[in-house]
């Protein structure tokens, strides 16, 4: 077994030299481990003792014996009474290539990202308007919260989410959606999307059908993607989903926004709740309704929910607070019917963790002490005077032939241009901080879906409007001359 001689040293002392910010102790170590990891130290090459190395480098005993204990830990080197060796490591090839990457074959499928980044720039969809959040109010509560609870807050909680937020959310949900539940049936999740794939994971196997709304909800195509379901597109028309007629395999689950369906703003028709609930219950099926926006209706009564239409609805509702209070809350919910909640009792407790114990408290008191409410009918104002103003503009701005698709509710308009390369559209429009969505891109199949530009308005003031609307029709306009 060699020992080595000078130049071990002088590596060392060159990497002492250049240690930068990092203690002498951790620089040795990296230059020793680097040494091991190179074959410039070989295997079974047997180190002078702490005591010399000490004296060679001008270190501490105690540094050295700090730096070789730790890769003694690792597995670098051997320490007995005979000394300190080298440890033979499995061989490793020197490259300097970046290996290729494959990724699987499922993420291939999954839908594009949405840019979502601070500031938000205009239109961007499914943004609500986060500078008219009451944050002081929210502050008050949330340090009430602390100070009454304290660190009895700091462990992981109830899987399923805090009881006092389950029991204010079935309060809420029996006064504004007719939904009739106890908070047992109620699961606190991160967002509407862990909701999803909560209802994938419980609900269906691999190879399981799922029916989507065509065009639709991305997050749901990527739930279904990632765990091998089967997805059928069903159109969307004026009354909503539009599955009559077709001949598809049999769904495990059926994906639909029935209150305001996303994009097109659509509201499935009583008839065609009716029926799709009877639909599910005779093939054995669970709809998975997403009522992410419903508290936002302009014009009547809010539509009630799917789930609370029939006694034993084969329904999983999903709702979320990203949409009514702010994104980076990421607290959303889900209900399940009473069968589904006692079954999969033990698996919430698996597949969750619980967490963000204080921000759900801080929310319960938020609407228990009726400030969710007064937001809601505050935003409602806003985004109705909004909506009123975007169309406005677009008829007066928007020259290219386009068919306006909204529902009355919502922070989004969807325009229906034929014709256009809508994702090119979308790429020119960020240089001039606008963020419209693809409408081609909501579809299975973008190559075939319908042409146009999803404009958010909840995040954008009607300043914005004139110019932004202006600046679209010139990219629009453009684009068309080079055809």
């Amino acid at each position: 077994m060699n020992i080595p001689g000078d130049d071990f040293y002088a590596l060392l002392l060159e990497t002492l030299n250049a240690r930068g910010a990092d203690t002498l102790q951790r620089t040795l170590y990296l230059g020793l481990r680097e040494a091991i990891l190179s074959s410039r130290l070989q295997a079974e090459s047997r180190l002078p003792g702490s005591r010399v190395i000490a004296g060679q480098l001008g270190l501490s005993r105690n540094t050295v014996n700090a730096a070789l204990e730790q890769l003694t830990l690792e597995g670098y080197l051997l320490r007995s009474r005979q000394g300190t060796r080298v440890t033979r490591l499995a061989p490793r090839e020197i490259t300097q290539e970046v290996p290729a990457v494959t990724l699987a074959t499922r993420v291939a499928r999954l839908p594009a990202p949405t840019p979502r980044g601070t500031p938000v720039p205009a239109f961007t969809p499914g943004t609500p308007a986060i500078n008219y959040f009451p944050l002081p109010l929210w502050r008050r509560l949330y340090d009430r919260v602390l100070r009454e609870e304290g660190s009895a807050l700091l462990g992981y909680g109830d899987p399923a989410g805090e009881p006092s937020l389950r029991e204010a959310i079935a309060r809420h949900l029996a006064l504004s959606r007719g939904i009739n539940c106890d908070a047992s049936q109620i699961v606190i999740t991160e967002g509407a999307l862990e909701g999803v794939n909560l209802c994938t994971l419980l609900l269906s196997e691999p190879g399981d059908t799922a029916w989507v709304e065509d065009p639709g909800y991305a997050g749901a195509k990527t739930a279904f993607s990632r765990t091998g379901l089967a997805m059928v597109g069903m159109p969307v028309d004026e009354e909503g989903m539009c599955w009559e007629g077709r001949q598809a395999s049999r769904p495990r689950l059926i994906f639909t926004s029935p209150s305001h369906q996303f994009p097109y703003g659509s509201v499935l028709s009583a008839r065609r709740r009716l029926a799709l609930l009877t639909l599910a219950q005779q093939q054995d099926a669970w709809i998975v309704e997403d009522d992410y926006d419903s508290e936002f209706r302009y014009s009547g009564e809010p539509v009630p929910a799917m789930s609370g239409m029939v006694k034993q609805a084969p329904v999983v509702y999903l709702g979320t607070f990203s949409k009514t209070l702010f994104p980076s809350l990421r607290i959303g919910f889900m209900v399940l019917p009473p069968s589904i909640a006692k079954a999969a009792s033990p698996a919430i407790g698996s597949l969750l963790r619980g967490g963000h114990r204080a921000e759900q408290r801080t929310l319960a008191l938020f609407i228990e002490e009726g400030h969710y409410a007064r937001h809601l009918a505050a935003m409602r104002r806003l985004y109705r005077k909004r909506y009123r103003q975007l169309r406005e503009v677009l008829n007066a701005e928007l020259h290219v032939s386009h068919r306006v698709l909204a529902g009355e509710g919502g922070m989004h308009l969807t325009v229906a241009i034929d014709g256009i390369d809508d994702n090119a559209i979308v790429q020119q429009a960020k240089a001039y901080h606008l963020a419209p969505a693809a409408l081609s891109g909501y579809y299975l199949d973008s190559s075939t879906g319908q042409t146009g530009l999803v404009l958010g308005y909840g995040n954008t003031s009607a300043s914005q409007f004139t110019p932004g609307i202006r600046r679209l029709q010139t990219l629009i306009t453009q684009q068309r001359g080079r055809a």
